[in-house]
């Protein structure tokens, strides 16, 4: 079993918080889409011997490209792998790139599962963010989605927003909510290095909430998510049962993945690597033959961080046994004798031989998270 994940860097506009690579779009998606099948062909053997179960079309914004275009890049993917029988394959979707007509032609190419980025029910909210669709249009394809048949539809919204508040968060949720999706992405905002957000805190023009709201909205997000029947699998995804988002668990549970795209990463359970991050580059040297890629070859130690770092943002958390079978009893020590603080102060419980954060401690995974990092000299 193994996934395949397409990044398409390109974006019609910059949203204000985004630190992933991306580039503005042309419009002319030829020599790209040329790359990648190309790519796909290079490098088929990476996850040679494995049924592909999850394909991913992540960005950027892969809605740029229209229906048929995804459609090449699929039927190009099933010439050259295996793909299960119950393959999932999901789209991140911007509203304003989708038509009726889109989303039926993206269930003719065999796409099943849709991430709408809505973000905010609020103009204002998506104004600040420098989102280019409106609360209406998000509406328009939330509900056309369910129409043309596609039974997997995930919402992503983000929380912390500067000037939304409590309330408003709160209505945004119920709305979501309101709808039949089977999936929530829920993302706290966070002002990254390098943004336009970050240019604007600097200045002063941007403000974060303080902790006390970002608690507030947390919580609610709990309440309301659960409540509903909804799962919450890990820190900022919640899915009814049986839709959890297949692609994002193998990540969280170190199943093998190729990356495909500018700056995509690849692993195989014994490296990792990350093609180069620039298109005309990534687009020249794929379509002359070759491969630009760094490569990290993964020792013990950091493949017990990696695994800290994921299990720990999951409802699985830490399976002791598995901590145990691969990183022997000095993993086991040190994962026992750290967890017991964490316990004692609500952060932490163990169900049967697995340790979970509470929803106290998902609050501060990222401070908990950083403790079980292991050192140089570690296991």
């Amino acid at each position: 079993m193994a996934g395949i994940y397409i990044h398409i860097p390109f974006c019609r506009k910059l949203c204000y918080y985004c630190d992933f690579y991306h580039v503005i779009s042309n419009d002319d998606n030829t020599l790209f889409i040329t790359a990648l099948k190309k790519e796909a062909e290079l490098r088929a053997d990476y996850i040679a011997g494995n049924t592909v179960s999850t394909v991913y079309f992540g960005g950027g914004t892969p809605s740029v490209f229209n229906y048929k275009e995804i459609g090449t890049i699929l039927d190009h993917l099933r010439k050259h792998f295996v793909f299960d029988t119950e393959c999932e394959i999901t789209i991140e979707l911007n509203p304003d790139d989708i038509t009726s007509d889109y989303l039926t032609g993206l269930l003719q190419t065999g796409v099943n599962r849709i991430s709408l980025g809505v973000q905010s029910w609020r103009d204002e909210d998506l104004k600040l963010m420098n989102r280019r669709h409106t609360a209406a249009q998000a509406l328009d394809v939330l509900e056309n989605a369910i129409t043309a048949g596609f039974e997997n539809i995930s919402v992503d919204l983000i929380y912390g927003v500067p000037g939304m508040g409590l309330e408003n968060w709160a209505s945004n949720l119920d709305k979501t909510l309101s709808f039949d999706i089977k999936h929530l992405s829920a993302y706290h905002l966070t002002i990254e290095p390098g943004t336009v957000f970050n240019k604007m805190k600097e200045k002063g023009l941007l403000k974060e909430i303080d902790e006390d709201d970002s608690t507030s909205e947390f919580n609610l997000l709990l309440e309301k998510t659960e409540s509903t029947g909804f799962i919450n699998y890990e820190i900022s995804n919640f899915g009814k049962p049986g839709f959890f988002s297949v692609h994002n668990t193998n990540y969280w549970k170190q199943v093998p993945y190729l990356g495909l795209g500018p700056s995509a990463h690849s692993f195989n359970g014994y490296s990792r690597q990350w093609n180069i991050k620039d298109v005309k580059k990534y687009t020249g040297s794929v379509n002359s033959g070759k491969l630009s890629f760094e490569k990290e070859e993964l020792d013990i130690k950091t493949k017990f961080n990696e695994y800290v770092m994921t299990s720990l943002r999951t409802m699985w958390g830490i399976d002791l046994d598995y901590v145990e079978k691969i990183f022997e009893k000095e993993g086991y020590d040190y994962v026992i004798n750290l967890s017991g603080k964490f316990i004692n102060y609500g952060l932490m419980k163990q169900d049967d031989n697995n340790l979970v954060l509470t929803n106290q401690g998902k609050m501060i995974s990222d401070n908990i998270i950083s403790e079980f990092i292991m050192s140089p000299s570690g296991v």
